[in-house]
């Protein structure tokens, strides 16, 4: 079975509505979400 990975990029302003209307507009079954978070000094 073949996987798609796709990267949603956000910034602070949009970090609610830009992931929900990716989400929503994806066809089939989300396997997983994993966040990447980089720590700012």
């Amino acid at each position: 079975m073949k996987y798609k990975v796709h990267r949603v990029e956000v910034k602070t302003d949009n970090m609610q509505e830009k992931p929900e209307q990716f989400l929503t507009n994806l066809d089939g079954e989300v396997v997983t979400i994993i966040p990447n978070v980089r720590s700012t000094f």
